[in-house]
């Protein structure tokens, strides 16, 4: 509620009637009329008046017609999504409020005009606010039936610009280079006037991405309560919806994966995502990941492998994965992670079991998996913590051993040196057996096997205190992750790499690889644009460049951009910048909660971490 005091400071208007209410001490401004006002209301010192002044306000804004109570509802609205664990504003009624102004909304036939923007009335900025409108009519059980009645329509209309919207745009407005062939109203409404063609392209990109968000969440209104489900689950609109993110400008929306993880709670929905390949190999590399919604995918998998008709379709494809997070304790709010994993995998399997699988590491997978967490951890029971230190030194001189190898050109020798520590080593000595994970990925790097080196470090990283917060193995799986190819998953890495060392006092180490961070973050960003697909399509290219004149100065911009980039890199982390300034002026993507029979809440841990991210890529 901190935040919401802080919005006493701003000029007050208005605020509703409450004879029972002493408003001769709130301490209102001296140029404000309205005995009534919200804003005074906040300035009040005395909690419980507060409150009731509160209370009453929401309980009278639907019964009158005041446009200034839009400044407040959309102020409050936003707090109350940002903080959804904090029970003062839904305890005393804003939801309530909205549901009221939402009905009346309904009544006066906003629906059919709604609509007509939906379809592509006028154009795709139109069709952003019409979504996003039915979304929100959507979220509440007292409105929701007004957009059922066109739920044939409205599913496949969000399906449709959840697919093709990032072209859309690309098309006829980023990919036009001359800023006056672009729609004038567009670049005002985006910009405000103010700005150039860069700012016009930052905006677009972020109204793209929540034009793309805000369809998925439309969908994820019906695909909660199980309806339409057999149009969401073609399999043609699940291979692309694996691949919607939002990009780095989505701050708060799961986006695609969202709505994967809602079809995992229904039998229709896992049985259609169980028999879809891409989004199986998604889901497993997002598990493996440092991205904000890892535990999404993590969720997801374990959905489909507790269910028995689902099961043994996702086993093999998921096992070699899932493995490695096996000693995963907690991400963010969630604990436990690491043994949900493995009540999961070991379901109904038995030593004595002979299971076949056409990859056969799989059952050496379920084996090693056994022997980590029944095997190993039933015969360290009873060892003492005398032995334990012995253990430790041991370890430690098979280390130093490993290193002087390392260091002398002996990787493969090595690598036989670090595994005999790691079977050697007691599972409780966490941190030991974190850093002999990390140094074996070096040395598979080195030996060009990027899948040893990405299972070495994502088990370095579930080790870790937090989790995922071990720089070294970050950048170590970033690079593992692009020499496979996987740009968006080495991208999460070496930002939150980046961060780390922003936050670490290791000057001297921030310097070196500094250079190295900063172009590894530039290549991926460029591959993982929001708009990489659409620029890369032949037809839409062909159309682009119909509309523009060339650019002749895109070799001068590239070797700028080079040149910026590492002194931007440099600068932050010589001189510890703080982020969280930075982060006035973006906009962010706030969805209402659905109601699940798990819970759909965001660690707050997790906001932070993406929004991080944000600053760092911008700063490239």
């Amino acid at each position: 509620m901190d935040s919401l005091k802080k919005k006493g400071n701003i000029t007050p208007n208005f605020i509703p009637a409450n004879p029972t209410i002493n408003t001769a001490n709130m301490g209102l401004a001296q140029n404000c009329a309205n005995p009534c006002c919200f804003f005074c209301i906040m300035k009040e010192p005395d909690s419980s008046l507060r409150r009731a002044g509160m209370a009453s306000c929401f309980k009278e804004m639907p019964l009158r017609d005041n446009r200034e109570d839009v400044l407040v509802l959309s102020g409050i609205w936003n707090i109350a999504m940002a903080q959804p664990d904090d029970p003062e504003l839904p305890s005393l009624g804003i939801f309530d409020c909205m549901v009221e102004f939402a009905e009346k909304a309904v009544k006066s036939g906003v629906i059919p005009p709604l609509m007509e923007l939906l379809r592509g009335k006028i154009s795709w900025v139109e069709q952003r606010v019409a979504v996003r409108a039915l979304g929100h009519l959507a979220s509440y059980e007292r409105t929701f039936k007004a957009v059922a009645a066109y739920e044939d329509e409205v599913v496949k209309l969000a399906m449709l610009l959840a697919s093709s919207c990032l072209d859309v745009v690309y098309v006829n407005f980023v990919g036009i280079k001359d800023m006056h062939k672009r729609l004038k109203y567009h670049s005002d409404l985006l910009t405000r006037g103010v700005g150039g063609i860069e700012m016009e392209n930052q905006k677009a990109e972020e109204w793209a991405s929540q034009l793309q968000c805000w369809s998925i969440y439309l969908l994820n209104c019906f695909a909660c309560k199980e309806r339409s489900l057999n149009l969401i689950c073609k399999q043609e609109f699940l291979k692309e919806l694996c691949k919607m993110w939002g990009g780095l400008v989505n701050h708060t929306s799961p986006a695609g994966v969202g709505l994967i993880r809602i079809l995992c709670h229904s039998k229709i929905g896992r049985k259609s995502i169980s028999g879809c390949k891409e989004i199986l190999e998604n889901l497993c590399h997002l598990s493996r990941s440092s991205d904000d919604w890892q535990y999404v995918g993590i969720d997801c998998l374990i959905l489909l492998l507790k269910d028995p008709d689902t099961r043994y379709k996702v086993l093999e494809a998921t096992t070699l994965f899932l493995i490695d997070l096996v000693e995963l304790k907690s991400l963010g709010d969630r604990s436990n992670l690491g043994e949900a994993i493995t009540n999961a995998l070991l379901l109904d399997y038995k030593p004595s079991s002979k299971l076949r699988f056409k990859n056969s590491k799989v059952q050496g997978a379920l084996q090693e998996i056994w022997e980590l967490k029944v095997g190993k951890r039933e015969r360290e029971k009873m060892m003492s913590e005398e032995k334990v230190e012995g253990r430790r030194v041991l370890i430690e001189l098979i280390k130093q051993q490993a290193n002087r190898l390392f260091r002398l050109g002996g990787i493969e020798a090595a690598v036989r040196s670090y595994t005999e520590a790691l079977d050697a080593c007691p599972l409780k000595l966490r941190k030991e057996r974190m850093v002999l994970y990390s140094n074996r990925a070096q040395c598979h790097l080195l030996l060009g096997d990027p899948d040893a080196a990405i299972r070495d470090t994502t088990r370095a990283l579930c080790l870790c205190t937090p989790a995922n917060c071990h720089s070294k193995s970050l950048w170590r799986r970033s690079q593992a992750y692009d020499m496979k190819g996987l740009a968006r998953e080495s991208l999460m890495d070496c930002l939150m790499f980046v961060n780390g060392c922003i936050n670490s006092e290791m000057t001297n180490k921030q310097e070196k690889i500094s250079y190295h961070a900063a172009r590894m973050i530039s290549k991926q960003m460029e591959k993982t644009w929001l708009f990489a697909g659409a620029q890369k399509r032949p037809t839409i290219s062909d159309h682009v460049k119909e509309v523009q004149d060339s650019d002749e100065e895109d070799y001068e911009t590239e070797r700028w951009n080079e040149e910026l980039e590492y002194k931007l890199i440099t600068k932050m982390m010589t001189e510890k910048k703080s982020t969280a300034c930075s982060l006035s002026g973006l906009s962010t993507i706030i969805e209402e909660p659905l109601k699940l029979k798990e819970g759909n809440k965001r660690p707050e841990l997790k906001m932070g971490r993406r929004r991080n991210r944000v600053v760092v890529a911008q700063s490239m």
